[in-house]
């Protein structure tokens, strides 16, 4: 099920030429936030050029909206610190966002499920996966073989999917002697959110679908089906041997921290 986000479906208001403009500002800051969350307010005025009473506003009308929540993030320097105030999109905001077809999604695979075992669940995902490799692998393949190469196309295909997809690089050392190891594939939306909860073969197929097309072996940190405010694949970035996937868990709880996100 191809399903694309857009953070401008926010509904319109009727009062004029302001209000529609304030809407449409208020939209582009669900959607930094929907892509780059957990994201500062100031961060937020950065990227949209806004004044912070202006960010504050529209991220006030959302967070009263339930479009967007609050999340306390460890700071990057550590220490004794109070956690740093993050926003994120809330689950009620990923619904708002466009889940439909939820409920009858979830009575099919349940139908399926009953009818046929949990072997055929697992098959139909297997064949909604296939589906979005054989539409992704030639624009991938034709980046080239590095890993590094193909990461950004498989970005904006995610992204052109609904998955508000970004990366975030991973250094050692410093100055001159800085050099990028891996990379943080984030999602920032899933549309199969709610289904994946019940049904985590889509995670770990999807985690697979994400090793054979980068040709490398991936590490999921985190899946919004547990809990998570963003999907985060860990990436090596040079190549270790043949493509494969693993998961820490079954479901992956958030190990994102400031550090691991875009600050």
């Amino acid at each position: 099920m191809t399903h694309t986000t857009d953070a401008r479906s926010l509904s319109r208001s009727s009062g004029g030429p302001r209000a529609e403009q304030e809407e449409n500002t208020r939209s582009r800051v669900l959607g930094a936030v929907l892509e780059h969350g957990p994201v500062s307010a100031a961060d937020l005025g950065d990227m949209l050029e806004l004044t912070p009473a202006a960010v504050r506003r529209h991220l006030d009308a959302l967070e009263q909206q339930h479009y967007i929540e609050v999340t306390m993030v460890r700071r990057r320097t550590g220490g004794a610190g109070r956690p740093a105030r993050r926003y994120v999109v809330a689950p009620e905001g990923h619904a708002k966002l466009g889940d439909d077809y939820l409920e009858i999604a979830t009575d099919a695979l349940e139908a399926i499920r009953r009818v046929a075992g949990p072997d055929a669940v697992r098959e139909f995902i297997q064949e909604r996966v296939d589906r979005l490799e054989a539409a992704y692998r030639p624009e991938v393949e034709a980046a080239g073989p590095e890993v590094a190469d193909r990461l950004p196309v498989l970005v904006r295909l995610l992204s052109q999917d609904g998955f508000a997809a970004s990366t975030n690089e991973v250094a050692v050392g410093r100055g001159d002697q800085r050099t990028i190891v891996s990379a943080q594939l984030c999602q920032g939306h899933c549309p199969v959110r709610e289904l994946a909860a019940r049904y985590p073969q889509f995670c770990e197929l999807e985690t697979e679908l994400i090793a054979r097309l980068l040709g490398t072996d991936v590490r999921r940190l985190s899946t919004q089906a547990a809990g998570a405010h963003v999907c985060t694949t860990h990436v090596p970035l040079a190549r270790p041997g043949p493509a494969a996937a693993r998961t820490t868990t079954d479901h992956p709880t958030d190990q994102t921290t400031e550090e691991g996100r875009h600050d």
